[in-house]
C-alpha cells in the first residue's frame, strides 16, 4: 500500500504515470513529491511507486 495524500491506496508496482492515468489529475496541473522529494515531470514514466512510499499530490489552481 502507498500513502497518496494520506489515504493508503494499491498502487505498489505502478509507474507514477500508471497511477495518474487512473484518477482525474491534469497532470499538466499538478506537482508530486514522493517521501520528500519533488519528482520531476520527465520523471513519471519511470517512477516506480514502492510499499510505504508517501507520495503526496498537489493540483495548482488558477484565479484572478
Amino acid at each position: 500500500m502507498v500513502k497518496i495524500n494520506g489515504t493508503l491506496v494499491d498502487a505498489a508496482g505502478k509507474t507514477l504515470t500508471e497511477y495518474l492515468v487512473s484518477t482525474s489529475y491534469d497532470p499538466k496541473r499538478i506537482a508530486v513529491e514522493r517521501n520528500g522529494e519533488i519528482i520531476p515531470k520527465a520523471q513519471y514514466d519511470s517512477t516506480v511507486l514502492r510499499e510505504e512510499d508517501t507520495v503526496e499530490v498537489v493540483s495548482f489552481v488558477g484565479g484572478g
